[in-house]
């Protein structure tokens, strides 16, 4: 063979912006890996691999701080500028969370009232979306567990979704002192119906995946509980197919004694990732087996529906979420960093409320009124 071709000079050049030091094994951190790629048989190909950027901070359900926020940025970066990647599998350590947002303690003890610091945190927030939106790869976000805020809107960054079918879906801002703002916003109406998307952000409810699948969000949902040698369907979830006053309740969970036992079950049953994994890997050779020039173009043509919408108002939304740190977010933060002490992990909204209705201002005596203790304490 004809090594003509090599570039002169000593090699190839490396494109890559970011070095080791935002890869790590001790949580919180983000864990980067090359994993050999496989055939349908198991072979492993020579040369070829994917790239697993692995949430790593399973204590707090894989909430990303800000080092993390810059560990996904540096892996999407490596991953896009790497000739030997053919896509990046974007997931978490364990089996209870893929992600639920970004760190409540951290937001609640250093960045609440530090409306500037917010700011710039947000534009990393805003950095990491766009890592992923343009990582010149194929990205397949493996949903092992709950994806929810922040979490929900990396997740739907990414151009495919295959997750565990003991995974939950949804938002928390309206809740907890902010909003979906992050993508949630910007891309949920791409994937649902207008007003499931607006319910989905609003309410703060969380959604099955087997719903989410019957709806559009997400390719794939895959059971992962064993009872013995077999996979089982989630216990939790209504999986046949009914109608019940003319709405279909088909992955809605379950109530009553019925959802008491699932979770009694749930406590202590078996989880094993062999059916995600192959799910991922049969996407994994689906793109091995494309044109990788061809591939790129085809997935950025579709990312460009999703980037225009983010584009439109991501710098709108970052200057609100970081004015937002002197306000209700700095209440509902601090209520769930203390729920431990007070027992709830919101504030009270009726009280809030009737207390804004009086036009009462924003002071310690309004936060104690809603916090049940005083701010100063969190």
């Amino acid at each position: 063979m004809s090594l003509n071709w090599l570039p002169r000079e000593g090699g190839l050049k490396n494109h890559d912006l970011w070095g080791d030091e935002w890869f790590g094994t001790e949580a919180p951190s983000i864990i980067y890996e090359l994993r050999p790629l496989g055939d349908p048989k198991g072979v492993k190909v020579e040369g070829l691999y994917s790239a697993w950027i692995i949430l790593n901070n399973p204590a707090q359900f894989n909430s990303y701080t800000t080092d993390m926020v810059k560990g996904v940025i540096a892996g999407m970066n490596r991953a896009s500028m790497d000739r030997r990647v053919v896509a990046v599998v974007f997931t978490a350590v364990g089996d209870k969370a893929f992600c639920t947002g970004g760190n409540t303690k951290e937001y609640a003890e250093y960045y609440s009232s530090r409306n500037s610091e917010y700011g710039m945190y947000m534009d990393l927030f805003n950095g990491m979306v766009d890592a992923i939106l343009n990582c010149k790869k194929p990205t397949i976000c493996r949903v092992n567990g709950m994806r929810v805020a922040g979490g929900q809107e990396i997740g739907m960054a990414c151009d495919l979704a295959v997750s565990a079918d003991t995974a939950i879906f949804g938002q928390a801002g309206p809740r907890h002192g902010s909003a979906p703002d992050g993508g949630s916003t910007d891309f949920l109406p791409w994937f649902l119906t207008i007003e499931d998307a607006m319910w989905n952000c609003v309410s703060c409810e969380m959604w099955s995946a087997y719903k989410m699948k019957r709806l559009g969000l997400i390719s794939k949902t895959v059971r992962v509980l064993k009872e013995g040698d077999r996979f089982i369907p989630n216990p939790m979830i209504v999986t046949d197919r009914w109608v019940d006053d003319g709405e279909i309740v088909y992955g809605e969970f379950k109530g009553g004694e019925e959802a008491k036992k699932a979770r009694e079950f749930l406590k202590t049953a078996p989880v094993d990732f062999a059916l995600l994994d192959k799910e991922v890997g049969k996407i994994l050779w689906t793109f091995t087996n494309l044109f990788p020039g061809c591939l790129t173009k085809s997935v950025d043509g579709i990312r460009m529906k999703k980037k225009f919408f983010w584009d439109q108002t991501k710098l709108a939304n970052r200057h609100w979420l970081a004015a937002n740190m002197q306000g209700e977010a700095l209440l509902g933060f601090h209520a769930f960093n203390t729920k431990k002490i007070t027992g709830k992990d919101t504030i009270d909204f009726i009280k809030y409320r009737q207390l804004l209705a009086e036009g009462h201002p924003m002071d310690e005596e309004l936060y104690e009124a809603v916090l049940g203790r005083p701010l100063a304490g969190g």
